[in-house]
């Protein structure tokens, strides 16, 4: 999810990593094999004067398969699950809301599984987690590829899955 956020006007920064576990520094090989609770995440940093938070949750839910319990794509297991961590009420209030929006849409045919949970403890990847798509984009671009990624946005959400129009900056 990190090449969806990078480079967003008032995005200042997107860091790849586990969140929602049980121990305390995972490494990627303890939460890849799975039972340690983490989800893979990212972690998005920015300046809401610039972007709302809810033009942020816009542009996640038209990157996920909101439909999906097992996983995201060829990322199969509890630690590919799709969730939205919050980090306050305000947070929690608007990812519910974007949920509602998701819903009403009629994009969406089936009971969403993404989850909505405070934030706990987040833990960056390894350093050659970050920006893997920057670093390796013939690697990535065959990945998400070969996963049907694009495929599979395309089915759910049609011309506005992941690129689409792009969200507005307001709240």
């Amino acid at each position: 999810m990190a090449h969806v956020f990078d480079g967003v006007p008032g995005v200042v920064s997107v860091v790849a990593g586990y969140t929602g576990g049980s121990i305390a520094h995972p490494s990627y090989s303890q939460v890849s094999s799975g039972g340690t609770g983490h989800a893979e995440a990212v972690q998005v940093q920015f300046d809401p004067k610039r972007i709302a938070y809810p033009a942020l949750l816009h542009l996640f839910w038209r990157n996920v398969d909101p439909l999906d319990a097992s996983g995201q794509f060829c990322d199969r297991g509890e630690q590919y699950r799709s969730e939205i961590f919050y980090h306050d009420s305000s947070q929690m209030a608007a990812a519910e809301a974007s949920e509602r929006a998701v819903v009403q849409s009629g994009h969406v045919r089936g009971p969403i599984v993404t989850q909505i949970v405070p934030a706990g403890p987040f833990y960056a990847a390894e350093a050659y987690h970050q920006g893997y798509y920057q670093k390796h984009p013939i690697a990535y671009a065959i990945y998400r590829w070969g996963c049907g990624r694009d495929r599979r946005l395309h089915q759910i959400w049609g011309t506005d899955a992941a690129a689409g129009d792009g969200p507005s900056t307001e709240g």
